[in-house]
């Protein structure tokens, strides 16, 4: 195919040709990894594309289909495996200009899937609602990226996972089927979207839930030491009675990384982050003090998020840890790992000791099947990939699953090495000639010899 026989399919539809725009979308930032930017820097699209509406969705999925064009779908671009990368160049589908809070009744808003998460929660917050979960990058993710690229986030210790039953009511995708047409999932229906990086159909409308919206307080408590501030992150995540969005325990080596705590956290302290409710302050100030703790900073975390030049502490958590230390440093990489419930503290206490002095831990706390877990995003110096597999293997021999952040397929990065078959099902029905991110998903073959529709 030419670009331009695609592209003049497409006249309705907003393009994008320069060179430097198109390389700047088909990035990620995937460069976490040094083992993803060695084979996926310099990759990119021939074009962009930017529906505004699902017929022009419809109308880029047929092109796509009769020209044999691969499309690798993007929100804000905010991933860390390459999920917006595209392997076999195409055309990028950017959803950005989708982004309308379409309606809200009955606990439920139905946002088109380009809607930028900050933006969605302040007009939310206009209706005194505001959503769940949101990711770190918050004030650049869009809804639709989040739920296809993503796992959890600031409200998982409350709500679980994005694919916890409950946290994505219903969703609207254009397949590229033999004619491409508009699904509505509802349920169970939703999982074949859900971290699945676009290659199962183009998501253009998401239902979320909403619940009344709570004036969150940012807190950072000091700790004499790391595992002091696990025990206190893991009894502050197990209370029934207190409201609270946010609980992440950072090693005393990273404070120095954060901007507007380093200079109020004591040296040489763990700190336990938290977003907890107005009537939640001082109570959390009393458990703190029982263990042995302080709270070092306090500050409303709306407040913070609307000015910018302030910082709300959910940008120092989850993958923004690593961020953190990446402006500072790029020869960093990290982990995604999963501490069993049962004996985490002793999970995490031997993973500290055995890697404490080269692995700067960072744990958030989160619901796993009604249970509270945490989460491990450890932070270490990338030397080389034979040592980055020992450390891995290192965890998963203590019994602490990782999702291997240094891969871009999703077989490759699921904690079992394999997707769902229902996954792949899905694949095989909605985009059977392969088209869409093609590479990601190594286990589907695509249909050979089939004639466009």
């Amino acid at each position: 195919m030419t670009l331009d026989t695609f592209l003049n399919d497409l006249p309705h539809v907003a393009a994008q040709t320069e060179p430097a725009i198109v390389k700047r979308k088909s990035r990620d930032f995937y460069w976490y990894s040094p083992a993803l930017k060695a084979r996926l820097h310099g990759l990119a699209a021939q074009a962009v594309v930017m529906p505004r509406t699902t017929d022009d969705v419809l109308d880029i999925a047929r092109a796509a289909r009769r020209h044999n064009v691969p499309l690798t779908v993007r929100g804000g671009g905010t991933g860390n495996y390459g999920q917006a990368v595209p392997l076999q160049q195409g055309v990028i589908v950017d959803m950005t200009e989708m982004n309308r809070v379409l309606k809200v009744e009955h606990g439920v808003a139905r946002v088109q899937a380009g809607a930028n998460i900050l933006a969605l929660d302040r007009e939310l917050r206009g209706q005194g609602l505001e959503i769940r979960m949101f990711p770190s990058t918050k004030r650049t993710a869009s809804i639709g990226g989040f739920y296809c690229g993503g796992s959890g986030g600031i409200g998982s210790v409350r709500w679980g996972g994005l694919s916890n039953p409950g946290n994505l009511l219903g969703a609207r995708l254009v397949s590229l089927a033999a004619e491409p047409e508009v699904q509505d999932l509802r349920g169970r229906e939703v999982f074949c979207l859900q971290h699945a990086y676009g290659t199962t159909g183009i998501v253009t409308e998401v239902d979320v839930p909403v619940e009344p919206v709570i004036a969150w307080q940012d807190l950072a408590i000091g700790f004499a030491d790391f595992a002091a501030a696990t025990a206190f992150g893991r009894s502050l995540a197990m209370q029934p009675g207190i409201d609270r969005k946010l609980v992440s325990v950072i090693d005393a080596r990273l404070v120095p990384y954060f901007p507007h705590l380093s200079d109020v956290v004591p040296p040489g302290h763990a700190i336990v982050i938290a977003m907890v409710a107005p009537a939640a302050v001082t109570v959390v100030d009393d458990l703190a003090r029982q263990q042995n703790g302080s709270i070092c900073y306090h500050a409303a975390m709306h407040e913070a998020e609307d000015d910018p030049t302030r910082m709300p502490l959910y940008e120092l958590t989850w993958n923004h840890t690593t961020l953190q230390v990446l402006k500072k440093d790029r020869s960093f990489t990290y982990l995604q790992c999963l501490h069993p419930a049962q004996d985490m503290l002793e999970s995490v206490d031997t993973m500290t000791r055995l890697l404490g002095e080269e692995v700067m831990f960072h744990l958030e706390f989160m619901n796993v099947g009604g249970q509270i877990a945490c989460a491990g995003l450890p932070v270490f110096r990338f030397t080389t990939q034979d040592r980055l597999d020992a450390i891995i293997a290192l965890f998963r021999a203590h019994g602490v699953s990782v999702a291997n952040p240094h891969v871009y397929t999703l077989e490759d990065g699921s904690p079992r090495q394999q997707i769902a078959p229902e996954l792949l099902a899905a694949k095989q029905r909605n985009d059977p000639m392969g088209l869409l991110n093609p590479g990601k998903m190594r286990s589907f073959t695509p249909v050979a010899q089939e004639t466009p529709a």
